[in-house]
């Protein structure tokens, strides 16, 4: 994809960070943020554009809840990417559930009411969602055809950001949403797993046997760029590797390229034990997601890193060895 505008809506979070260096040399970039920078260096805390990119890249402010100004950038765009949405990285208290749905249904609102108002709409919209939405599989892995979808907490979610989208009347913008599965890269998931393995905490989360579903953030760019010049294709795609691991496989990958020959478990009743202090809920490393991109490899997409292997160590060989090892 080169010399269009790309809108992403809540861009300036961990995977609209890495859109941003993928595609903002070849284009034009809009990021959509609630965010204000800091007053002395005029940088967001997580975020901050690159020098190389300053002139591709364009910042406007939006609460996502109401028409604003900000809508004009929608204008000839072909492509809108809305990543906004509250971590669930959390404790789903009543307050953390409520802000959770609310961050995610309505931004999605108001960018379809701003989509339906241009004179010249998108011409893709993609919208974020979860390969979470899928029930706890442990004895068949799920995908867009057959998977079964329940109704625990990250599963509603889901539920109602997908009809929410869905449900926006954008009869000349295509849509797609992307159920994506964790997001392999330097940086996001991957500092945290490296530090337990770096202190001899890397082994596998509860019995290990649950289900890993991953995909690497490079494939996530070429999956965007995919199913933009597929004009053809709309619906529910979902993002993760064809080969997916289980957790206990996963560490030992892990600690393997990290160059660790041993990391202590952390039990089930430990990981509940330490909700309390770690601010954040068990589910997220004991539920499993057993899921494939059948879509995906149906229309002929070739994964650059369908390998567990592969992507560590590519993402391994970007970072300096004292963030992975003590040594």
């Amino acid at each position: 994809m080169k010399n269009k505008k790309i809108v992403l809506a809540g861009g300036t979070g961990f995977i609209g960070q890495q859109l941003m260096s993928h595609f903002g040399p070849d284009n034009e970039i809009v990021i959509l943020t609630r965010n204000t920078p800091r007053e002395k260096t005029n940088a967001f805390n997580d975020f901050a554009i690159p020098d190389a990119l300053k002139e591709h890249v364009k910042i406007a402010y939006w609460d996502g809840k109401t028409v604003g100004l900000w809508a004009h950038e929608l204008e000839d765009a072909a492509l809108l990417i809305n990543l906004a949405g509250k971590t669930v990285n959390c404790r789903y208290s009543e307050a953390n559930k409520q802000a959770i749905f609310d961050s995610r249904t309505l931004p999605t609102k108001v960018l379809g009411q701003a989509v339906a108002q241009c004179v010249h709409p998108p011409a893709l919209w993609i919208n974020a969602s979860s390969a979470t939405i899928y029930r706890h599989a442990i004895d068949r892995p799920q995908d867009e055809f057959t998977g079964e979808i329940e109704n625990d907490f990250s599963v509603q979610v889901c539920k109602l950001w997908e009809k929410t989208f869905f449900e926006q009347q954008t009869p000349r913008t295509r849509k797609i949403a992307l159920r994506t599965a964790v997001t392999l890269a330097n940086g996001g998931v991957m500092k945290p797993y490296l530090t337990l393995c770096k202190y001899g905490l890397g082994g596998k989360q509860g019995s290990g046997k649950q289900m890993y579903s991953w995909v690497h953030i490079e494939d996530i760019c070429r999956i965007v760029d995919f199913l933009y010049e597929r004009q053809d294709l709309e619906g529910v795609f979902n993002v993760s590797s064809p080969y997916p691991v289980t957790n206990s496989q996963f560490m030992q990958l892990l600690r393997k390229r990290a160059g660790h020959l041993f990391g202590l478990p952390a039990f089930a009743w430990m990981l509940y034990a330490a909700r309390f202090f770690t601010g954040t809920e068990p589910e997220l490393l004991l539920k499993s997601r057993w899921v494939l991109p059948t879509r995906l490899l149906n229309e002929g997409f070739v994964f650059k890193y369908a390998k567990l292997e592969d992507a560590f160590n590519n993402i391994i060989s970007q970072m300096p060895r004292k963030e992975y090892h003590l040594l």
